[in-house]
């Protein structure tokens, strides 16, 4: 199996450090030939605005979206999440929403860099807590009857799964705990 990590903008190398901590085979992703070769993908964390033009910049959005349409499982962190929701609230004009998962999601949700935080996740099914890095992370507003909703924090989702779609609004990958991308390449 060869995981793909966007490697535009953001968190992309803590992804890759990670999966390769789990001999899982990963490769940046920027090119529409890198996409081709990848069976799963990670969509980090960074900036969402700053992603979402670099996608159109290298020709990248059309070969995402026909390959997240495909069916490609595909992890999204933060500003990952935003990318693949349905719907963004404050986005900017002409941001990409591939409508991976029916999210509709806030940028910024939890407040600017200096209200960042760490937060316990009681994941469902695990027997101890994640630790939640949430960096100026988006607010899932609403998710679709078809989102399954894997953890909350304070009553909003903010670990979600729609088919082969999962997203967060925290950053695993910021975290020494490597549960979340274990558990996300070890998905049927």
């Amino acid at each position: 199996m060869k995981v793909g990590v966007l490697a535009l903008q953001g968190a992309f190398g803590l992804h890759e450090r990670v999966l390769n901590r789990l001999d899982v085979a990963a490769v940046q992703v920027r090119t529409s030939e890198e996409l081709a070769e990848v069976d799963r993908m990670v969509i980090p964390g960074g900036e969402s605005t700053a992603i979402s033009k670099l996608l159109d910049a290298n020709d990248l959005a059309d070969p995402l979206a026909e390959r997240l349409a495909d069916g490609l499982p595909v992890l999204g962190t933060c500003a990952g999440l935003i990318l693949l929701a349905s719907e963004v609230v404050d986005g900017y004009p002409g941001q990409h929403c591939f409508g991976a998962i029916d999210a509709t999601v806030r940028r910024n949700g939890y407040g600017r860099q200096s209200e960042s935080f760490h937060a316990p996740i009681e994941i469902e099914g695990w027997e101890l807590p994640f630790p939640g890095v949430f960096i100026r992370a988006p607010v899932i507003a609403s998710a679709g009857p078809e989102v399954e909703v894997l953890a909350e924090l304070d009553g909003v989702p903010v670990l979600c799964r729609q088919g082969s779609v999962v997203v967060s609004s925290f950053h695993p990958e910021l975290a020494e705990d490597d549960r979340i991308h274990r558990w996300f390449v070890e998905q049927e």
